[in-house]
């Protein structure tokens, strides 16, 4: 990956009870694309949306700070946590 392409992480996930906390429209549950990506100024961007649906969500707590362990470590932090559900925020 060079220098002038961001860090970006995709996968679905299957949100556990309780779903996603997002910004704009609340908990969202069910099957769900989740996408974190390294933000210019060093944070993290991360994003929610139901599979296969055009409109994307931003995760409550985002943007957030990236972990000592990387971009990789927060995103499965946040799918972990998805999966587990009770409303699923960014770590921050």
């Amino acid at each position: 990956m060079t220098s002038d392409q961001p860090e970006h992480y995709q996968d679905e996930v299957t949100a556990g009870p309780g779903g996603a906390m997002t910004d704009e429209v609340g908990v969202i549950t069910g099957d769900l694309t989740v996408a974190t990506a390294r933000r210019p100024d060093g944070t993290a961007e991360v994003q929610v949306q139901y599979t296969r649906a055009a409109e994307w969500y931003t995760l409550t707590g985002s943007p957030c700070p990236v972990p000592p362990d990387g971009l990789k470590a927060l995103h499965q932090a946040v799918l972990g946590a998805i999966r587990t559900g009770g409303g699923a925020q960014a770590p921050g």
